[in-house]
């Protein structure tokens, strides 16, 4: 069985959707020689996997979630831990509210389980283009559930789990879609749910931008999704 760990630290403080990079890079600040799974690059080159250690905004509160191996290196942030931070310019005292430790069986299973995934950022410049030029609903729905499909396969693949089945995703409302600065270039972004066969861990992110608060999921009513 395929179990995975994961270390959600929820704080008092409240930041908006923009501010999330400059919290991650306030946390990082903090810390002398930062393992590289918190900024997922060295002075070389770029860790192109799948971000462990992720920054979010849950329930409007700043939050940083880990996952595999980075609940391990999340040790380094509390052994050096400042509470005063800055977020660009403004001046703020962290306080943490919250430290959550669980284990997630991640597996293919018979039933499907319910996600919420918000500001999802499935499509580059080029599938944006296919997907604009789609006519029909049902066909733009099936594009982004290939897309869904492949982030899952890929968060596996960054926590060594690999899947001897079918992986399903049914994308069932899109309750908005925007458009998002990311990189610096404009893409378009989703609020949605879904359906799946497979068990994933509250909070992670899916798509791009993950370390940074896009793409993150939230289970609805998954009583068996923790063991």
């Amino acid at each position: 069985m395929d179990k995975i760990k994961t270390l959600t630290i929820i704080f008092n403080n409240e930041i908006s959707q923009q501010q999330i990079p400059l919290f991650r890079g306030a946390i990082i600040d903090t810390m002398d020689n930062a393992n590289i799974l918190f900024h997922n690059h060295d002075e070389d080159n770029l860790r192109y996997s799948y971000p462990l250690i992720q920054y979010k905004r849950i329930h409007k509160n700043a939050a940083i979630v880990c996952i595999g191996e980075g609940t391990e290196a999340i040790g380094s942030f509390f052994s050096s831990y400042k509470s005063d931070i800055c977020l660009g310019q403004e001046p703020v005292h962290l306080e943490i509210k919250d430290i959550n430790a669980n284990e997630c069986l991640i597996q293919i299973w018979q039933d499907m389980f319910s996600y919420r995934i918000n500001q999802w950022i499935p499509l580059n410049h080029n599938n944006y283009l296919k997907y604009k030029d789609i006519d029909g609903i049902v066909d733009k729905y099936a594009m982004l559930e290939g897309i869904l499909t492949g982030n899952i396969l890929s968060f596996a693949k960054g926590v060594g789990i690999y899947f001897d089945q079918k992986v399903v995703c049914k994308i069932t409302d899109i309750s908005a879609s925007r458009l998002t600065r990311y990189k610096g270039v404009e893409l378009m972004s989703f609020d949605a749910t879904f359906k799946c066969n497979v068990s994933l861990p509250n909070h992670i992110g899916l798509g791009k931008g993950v370390s940074i608060g896009n793409g993150t999921i939230a289970t609805i009513d998954n009583k068996s999704e923790e063991k």
